[in-house]
């Protein structure tokens, strides 16, 4: 029976070094602390105003304008560096 033959192993070849640590663009922070400091406001304002304010007519769905500022804010933190 034929016997395969010996292959000779290439050396280690290390995969290329990053270019260096990612970095947040600028705008992100002010971004992110200010769409969940609005949000927060928003809430705040929609509970003193008994939901007559900020949007006067729709309610209770100020409460959900407020969280869902509050939540776009925490999904910009995931992008933070």
């Amino acid at each position: 029976m034929p016997e395969s033959k010996n292959r000779k192993k290439e050396g280690y070849t290390p995969p290329p070094a990053a270019s260096g640590p990612k970095v947040s663009p600028p705008w992100l922070v002010p971004v992110m602390l200010g769409l969940m400091i609005l949000g927060l406001v928003w809430i705040v304002v929609t509970y003193i105003m008994r939901s007559e304010y900020p949007v006067p007519g729709i309610g209770q769905w100020n409460l959900a304008i407020g969280f869902a500022l509050i939540l776009a804010g925490f999904s910009l933190t995931t992008r933070w560096r």
